[in-house]
């Protein structure tokens, strides 16, 4: 059983530990990618979308999740009312609309 196991024997030290600081280099050089690429940009664009929604008023015409369009007829905290043609109209999360229409969209398509 022996012929196949060796003994491993520890080689002699070199003299000098090898540095922290370049054994956490690669560490940190991935973080600082990571947040460069993927943290800092979802923050903006999430600082970019609450603005958009705390301005919200009536009359403005929006695109929301579901894909459809509407016109804000009411807002009410976290909620407004969405007409999507003069008799329909609909209750949504201020928080699902994606985008606020220039004035006249709707009406043009």
């Amino acid at each position: 059983m022996e012929l196949f196991i060796t003994n491993a024997h520890a080689a002699p030290a070199a003299g000098a530990e090898p540095n922290v600081f370049l054994q956490f280099l690669p560490m940190i050089a991935i973080f600082a990618i990571f947040y460069f690429l993927v943290i800092r940009p979802q923050s903006k664009q999430r600082k970019q979308h609450r603005a958009m929604v705390d301005s919200l008023a009536v009359g403005n015409e929006v695109l929301f999740a579901g894909g459809l369009m509407g016109k804000i007829t009411k807002i009410d905290g976290d909620y407004a009312t969405v007409a999507l043609n003069p008799t329909n109209s609909i209750k949504i999360q201020r928080a699902s609309v994606i985008s606020v229409l220039p004035t006249g969209t709707i009406d043009n398509l």
